[in-house]
């Protein structure tokens, strides 16, 4: 039994589980005491760190255990930058990325090199590697922008992007001049770092992606998942340090490959933003507020200067190439702060470049003193800038988030539709699937609400009904609520499964229904007749879907179109689903059509305010469907865009359909996209087929009145 006594409360605490727990405190109740002063989180756990360190109050020491964790939070940080960036949007602007990269690298380092040389009256060597630290930045205020929803801006893509610029560069420039200083930088250092650096690009962006799949397409569990993701990045990063290259580049490549196979909206996702922003990123902020000691202001005017040199230049150099980055593009002037703010960070790869330095000794005084390459003046006025530059990054990010949050939510507004979506729950074993593409089916910002329905057998006895029936809508919910998004739970009792849906689809005005294809699915007995009497009777665009494979394990859409599809009243709708579907998958189009829907697609995709890579085929011939197979690999989506029967978009072609996707298309997940039709068009269905809805409505009564009979059976029976 341990007493109280036997506990050591020295200072520095060196007792584990007392040490965690201040930790955990200290991560708790610092953002939330600064927050009341408006002071980002961030800043607060830097400051909590400052406090607690080894220069102020000394509670704890910066030891190994807080170096670890502090260095699986920088890599955590860069794994979330590659991994929450639109790929979509970072191809896209690709060029303003290099340009935003070149001069937010350049600019800093000339100034920097000449304030050094001449105010600081360091020599060329020392300059030049003193202004690659400035080049460098942090995205310490990531988490910020992730907060606000706004880590797939435009601006956020240039930052992260011309942050790996910088860094690559940076490092480059502190490996050539170590190099010189030790005599290493010959033609064998860079013949070996350029195959070793093309190497490690070819496992990561060519290897890793097959393991991944391979890996997503046999095991769901959700702690082997989240375990496998980890094991990349760290891996990734490992093999960055093997190849002579920093870690933290390894980290946002695997971030980078992982976004293809992790929806933003999924459970998977919301447990890595969980677990690193809780734990992992806070140790690393509170880490790098324990490196600050504020005793270098009182250790002459000497570390004063330098200090200040250091700082006014690394500011005023990231804020000059931001603005000119927000000019030279016609950026909005909150994209500017934002690109500002996240780039005027310096922490980690600064700190790299500056310990590096300052552990290089050229020489020795008269007195034996060593001589380094960057002095302790330098040290601790870098250590000042990481406080400086990490505060002013978190005021400006918050800053530019919020402003740039509201005006997206404007927007949304604005374009917002009267949409609603219907997920009908049909089977136990699919309802995560089901439950997963409904929400893939809604845009992320906009305010769809997504219905879940099931149906319970109007029968009182029917107690294994009812209990399944609240099982599947319970486990609907859960999943649903990992990924912190919202189902509106409805349940219906009655005889007649089509009547149920059809009613609750004009009850709560849905404008996209979405079913599962039923188990028994064959061409002669395809979408079923519960299906069938849905789509005869509701004019709403439906959605037919049967899953294969994991979707985050697909590589692209293929998407065939029946002809005259442009004249729909739904045409735009269905193609606004779908995108919407591609860009949470990652999924490039490959449309296959007639020429006159591929004119309209082409306008529609690039009229998007962010267009989804698109190829464009010409198919006309749907007798030829068979080609199809041809052009489908084993990880594609396959998209049907058919039409009900009596349609402007109908043909006869399409009754052949059932036939080929039971017997060529098994091995593939796709879905079959009936497009809204007009309230006039389903009205003139009805009256051309009022013979078979009076049967239908007959044949409902007639199996009511059976039931009715049966149950009133059953109660004489049991009155006997």
């Amino acid at each position: 039994m341990i007493l109280l006594t036997d506990l050591d409360f020295s200072l520095p605490l060196t007792n584990p589980v007392i040490i965690f727990s201040l930790v955990l405190f200290i991560i708790l109740f610092a953002p939330i005491l600064l927050k009341k002063i408006k002071v980002p989180h961030i800043i607060g756990l830097i400051i909590a760190g400052v406090i607690v360190g080894p220069y102020a109050l000394n509670l704890l020491r910066r030891d190994s255990s807080i170096v670890l964790f502090g260095t699986v939070g920088l890599l955590y940080i860069m794994f979330l930058a590659g991994l929450e960036i639109d790929i979509s949007e970072f191809k896209k602007n690709r060029k303003k990325i290099i340009f935003f990269g070149f001069i937010t690298f350049t600019l800093p380092l000339i100034c920097g090199t000449l304030a050094s040389y001449y105010i600081l009256g360091y020599g060329w060597l020392s300059s030049i590697l003193l202004a690659s630290m400035f080049s460098t930045h942090t995205l310490v205020s990531y988490p910020i922008a992730s907060k606000y929803g706004v880590s797939r801006n435009r601006a956020v893509a240039l930052t992260v992007g011309g942050t790996m610029i910088t860094d690559i560069l940076s490092l480059l420039i502190l490996a050539i001049i170590a190099g010189m200083t030790k005599g290493e930088a010959n033609s064998a250092f860079w013949f070996t770092l350029g195959i070793s650096t093309v190497v490690f690009v070819g496992i990561v962006f060519f290897v890793f992606p097959i393991i991944i799949r391979w890996f997503f397409k046999h095991y769901e569990d959700s702690v082997s998942q989240y375990i496998f993701v980890l094991a990349i990045v760290f891996l990734a990063s490992f093999l960055a340090e093997a190849a002579g290259i920093e870690a933290i580049i390894g980290a946002f490549f695997a971030g980078l490959v992982l976004n293809n196979f992790i929806p933003h909206s999924s459970p998977l996702m919301n447990r890595i933003d969980f677990v690193g922003n809780a734990l992992f990123i806070p140790f690393f902020l509170i880490g790098v507020g324990m490196l600050v000691n504020f005793n270098v202001l009182f250790h002459g005017w000497g570390a004063l200067r330098v200090a200040g040199v250091i700082v006014a230049v690394a500011i005023t150099t990231k804020f000059a190439a931001a603005w000119i980055t927000e000019k030279s593009f016609k950026l909005l002037p909150e994209e500017g702060r934002m690109i500002f703010g996240l780039s005027t960070s310096h922490a980690a790869a600064t700190l790299a470049i500056i310990l590096v330095g300052y552990n290089i000794i050229i020489g020795e005084t008269a007195g034996g003193e060593p001589i380094r390459l960057l002095d302790e003046d330098i040290l601790n006025g870098t250590i000042l800038l990481i406080l400086i530059s990490c505060a002013i990054s978190s005021f400006v990010v918050e800053k530019a988030s919020d402003e740039l949050a509201l005006k997206e939510d404007e927007e949304e507004k604005i374009a917002e539709r009267h949409e609603k979506i219907l997920i009908t729950l049909a089977y136990p074993d699919t309802v995560t699937e089901m439950v997963d593409f409904g929400l893939m089916m809604k845009p992320k910002k906009n305010n769809v609400p997504v219905y879940a329905l099931t149906i319970i057998s109007d029968d009182s006895n029917d107690e294994t009904s009812q209990a399944s029936g609240k099982k599947m809508m319970q486990k609907a919910l859960n999943h649903a609520a990992a990924t912190e998004d919202t189902l509106i739970p409805l349940t219906r009792y009655d005889f007649n499964i089509s009547n149920a849906i059809i009613y609750t689809i004009k009850e709560q005005n849905i404008t996209d229904v979405l079913i599962g294809l039923h188990k028994n699915a064959n061409q002669k007995d395809f979408l079923g007749p519960i299906t069938e009497n849905i789509l005869s009777k509701t004019g709403e665009t439906i959605f037919i879907y049967k899953n294969v494979q994991p979707f985050n394990t697909l590589k692209r859409m293929l998407v065939v179109v029946t002809p005259d599809a442009e004249k729909e009243p739904g045409f735009e709708h269905w193609f606004s689903r779908i995108c919407t579907i591609a860009k949470t998958g990652d999924l490039s189009f490959h449309f296959f059509a007639t020429e006159e829907s591929l004119v309209e697609l082409e306008s529609l995709n690039s009229q998007s305010t962010s267009p989804v890579s698109a190829t464009y085929n010409q198919f006309s011939t749907w007798d030829d469907f068979l080609i199809l197979a041809r052009e489908l690999k084993p990880n594609d989506f396959f998209v049907i865009v058919s039409s009900r029967k009596g349609h402007v978009s109908y043909n006869q072609s399409l009754e052949r359909l059932p036939y080929y996707l039971s017997k060529y298309f098994i091995h593939n997940s796709y879905i079959i996209i009936y497009p809204k039709q007009s309230e006039s068009e389903i009205v003139l269905d009805k009256k051309d087929n009022s013979e078979n809805f009076l049967l239908d409505a007959l044949a409902d009564k007639v199996q009511a009145v059976n039931k009715a009979g049966g149950y009133i059976s059953k109660m004489f029976r049991k009155k006997k």
